[in-house]
């Protein structure tokens, strides 16, 4: 395993396979970081090489370049951070595998550059905001200055991932977000702005990548969306996961590692 804290570049860690060369890219989601994937190290170490990142102003990224952001963050600034740390590595075309916000960092590093991606895993992914999401979207720009990040934070994941069986992930993110300070907290938050324009262009834009989406059956915010666009899109595939909410790859870890490793290693024999 090797990490770095090189200044000016994402932390990250990379677990390498004695023989496989194929790479698989975690993306956590907004006020996550690559902690939220310690279900799945253990298992997918087992057929592929890793990169676990901690997205700009999360995790150990935080604490080793910090204030080094000075520009407004966009879905393309935030995705060549993610690039930046594959040019160092010299990681091959990879699968990328992503959750909540991550799902959107991957399918625009898919439509930035295209040629790095072997097929996409996306869980708990956003591919449109409804009434209520948008509802809170509104209201978040609304306080965002004004009320403790925190508060913010803390009603959005319950309201999210709502029930008593979604604690173990609600209460991950919840602790994790503490890492954020109000000042980042705000400069993601200023991101929502642009989600539902690029959430249709990705919509009404198919492209030619393998894509599974594994999304809990009570993900009530995200699921009916992602049923649409994998109608629409033909390369594209969804597995719902029973009792489950947002977070699949915590709240049903050999569900979820099944069928996606089941998914990659198929893109594996097919390349």
């Amino acid at each position: 395993m090797l990490s770095t804290n090189k200044k000016g570049m994402l932390y990250y860690k990379t677990y390498k396979h004695s023989s496989s060369e194929d790479w698989v890219v975690f993306i956590h989601g907004a006020g996550g970081s690559s902690s939220i994937w310690y279900k799945q190290i253990r298992e997918f170490r087992e057929d592929f090489n890793l990169l676990l990142i901690d997205l700009r102003g999360h995790g150990k990224s935080a604490q080793s370049i910090k204030n080094i952001w000075k520009d407004e963050y966009t879905f393309p600034v935030v995705t060549k951070d993610i690039i930046e740390v594959l040019d160092h590595l010299q990681i091959p075309p990879a699968h990328f595998l992503g959750v909540s916000l991550g799902t959107i960092l991957i399918r625009q590093l898919a439509e930035m550059e295209p040629h790095r991606v072997k097929s996409m895993v996306m869980a708990g992914a956003i591919t449109r905001l409804n009434f209520t999401s948008r509802l809170l979207v509104i209201l978040g720009n609304a306080f965002k200055s004004v009320v403790p990040y925190m508060w913010l934070y803390s009603l959005f994941a319950w309201i999210i991932m709502p029930r008593r069986h979604h604690s173990e992930s609600r209460n991950l993110f919840i602790r994790e977000a503490k890492r954020l300070c109000q000042k980042e907290f705000i400069k993601w938050f200023k991101l929502t702005k642009d989600v539902n324009p690029l959430l249709r262009y990705f919509k009404e834009k198919d492209l030619p990548i393998p894509t599974l989406y594994v999304m809990g059956e009570e993900d009530i915010m995200f699921l009916e969306p992602v049923k649409k666009i994998v109608n629409e899109h033909k390369l594209s595939f969804l597995k719902i996961v029973k009792d489950c909410g947002h977070v699949v790859n915590v709240e049903q870890p050999e569900v979820f590692n099944q069928l996606s490793l089941s998914f990659l290693k198929n893109q594996t024999q097919t390349h």
